[in-house]
């Protein structure tokens, strides 16, 4: 595809940095690692009690200390998904080396990172605090700190963001749909720069207790390490996890400008909605695959563009096989040949953190040249498809493609290549 077609946009995004916090790995470097090496972050329940549950396993955050990120009048106020969201918007910042000072707010610096859950955990323990207590159990601070957009107020606050900031709440679709979003704003010549990402604490006994239920979750709970297994047979649920990604996304012109380190162009984007089921995909695939098409038309490249497709691949049946069949339907004939797999047999399912962390790690195949493995994928559904099972992968990576699908039949997709001025 001629050059002038693939970079028709005139504003070009690109990504200058990023921030993790997840269950393998307190910053970018160290959850690179163990996902490229796949080294499991799932394991029991540690932080309640998982006893009487049928699911007893999950993707936690350990020994996570808010202090370095933030002083404790400001951790105390927010739920755990929102000291997340906050701490891997500093490490994405710092990564990014974008100048901020405390003058007036920057009014071409935007704040968009969101949550599937949001404040979960909180509302929970308020809840119980009113009954045992009355409203005098109620802090003030909890009517801004339970509402979703939490982690996008605090992160505006510290860094003097005056442009455009919310939060958009599409199940497991959010980080990517975030990041696209955040995207579109820089395209339009609403902001220079966009704090974009997600951040979720969804491990908790309601979480657990409704998605167990629902008969969403693995039941391996003597395997944790073994229990999430995207695209294989033996698959038999999703495992939660919790967590925050979050990335700089600057104009391309100011990121040159101020010498910026520039990881990655975001090409393209799209998001649809299957309007068929609410927790279950159309059978046939079908707004997953308009998302593929129109994300990759977005970016003016074609299926025979793509190096590799980073999967949503949850590990639950009905999501990995119309996965796999909408990779088909797009990528015809040369679906056979392009590497796919998913990181959530390593990390979990971090619901709204889940996109952008897997944005993340498809920017680091791009700049390392490694595709990371599908974990636990010893049998696949459909064999003939590349998942990259078991261990990581040098390859020539120049373009991904990267999926989310979530409950409510949202679709989010992004498409990002290696920075080509």
């Amino acid at each position: 595809m001629e050059r002038s077609e693939s970079m028709r946009h005139s504003r070009r995004v690109v990504v200058t940095g990023c921030g993790v916090i997840s269950p393998v790995g307190l910053d970018v470097e160290t959850f690179w690692s163990a996902v490229r090496e796949g080294r499991s972050g799932i394991a029991r329940v540690e932080s309640f009690d998982v006893s009487d549950l049928s699911t007893r396993i999950a993707g936690e955050v350990r020994d996570f200390d808010p202090a370095p990120y933030m002083p404790h009048k400001v951790s105390r106020r927010l739920d755990r998904f929102a000291q997340f969201g906050l701490a891997a918007a500093i490490q994405a910042v710092d990564d990014a080396k974008l100048p901020t000072g405390d003058g007036d707010a920057d009014p071409r610096l935007g704040v968009m990172v969101s949550s599937g859950y949001g404040s979960s955990r909180m509302q929970h323990w308020v809840t119980l605090e009113l009954e045992r207590r009355g409203p005098r159990g109620v802090p003030p601070y909890v009517s801004a700190a339970i509402a979703v957009d939490s982690p996008s107020a605090e992160v505006a606050l510290r860094f003097r963001a005056g442009g455009p900031s919310g939060s958009v709440s599409a199940a497991c679709a959010t980080g990517t749909m975030s990041i696209g979003e955040a995207a579109l704003w820089i395209r339009s010549g609403r902001a220079d720069v966009v704090i974009a990402g997600g951040a979720d604490d969804s491990v908790t006994r309601l979480d657990l207790a409704a998605a167990g239920n629902a008969r969403a979750l693995s039941r391996r709970n003597d395997e944790p390490e073994r229990a999430c297994r995207p695209f294989d047979r033996d698959r038999d649920g999703f495992v939660m996890s919790m967590g925050a990604a979050v990335v700089v996304l600057e104009e391309a012109g100011h990121a040159l400008a101020r010498d910026a380190p520039i990881l990655a162009e975001v090409a393209g984007y799209a998001a649809t909605t299957d309007a068929f089921h609410l927790t279950a995909p159309h059978p046939e695939g079908l707004g997953a695959v308009s998302a593929m098409r129109l994300a990759l038309e977005d970016a003016g490249l074609g299926p025979e563009d793509v190096d590799y497709v980073n999967a949503h691949g949850t590990g639950t049946v009905l999501n990995d096989r119309t996965e796999s069949q909408a990779i088909r339907t797009v990528f015809g004939e040369r679906a056979t040949e392009i590497p796919i797999s998913s990181i959530k047999a390593v990390t979990g399912h971090m619901i709204g953190a889940a996109g952008a962390a897997e944005l993340i790690a498809s920017v680091q195949a791009i700049r390392e040249g490694v595709v990371p493995p599908t974990v636990n994928c010893e049998n696949p559904e459909d064999p003939d498809l590349d998942y990259v099972p078991g261990r990581q992968r040098p390859a020539s990576v120049r373009t991904v493609m990267s999926n989310s699908f979530g409950f409510g039949g949202h679709n989010a997709v992004l498409v990002i290549r290696a920075w080509e001025p």
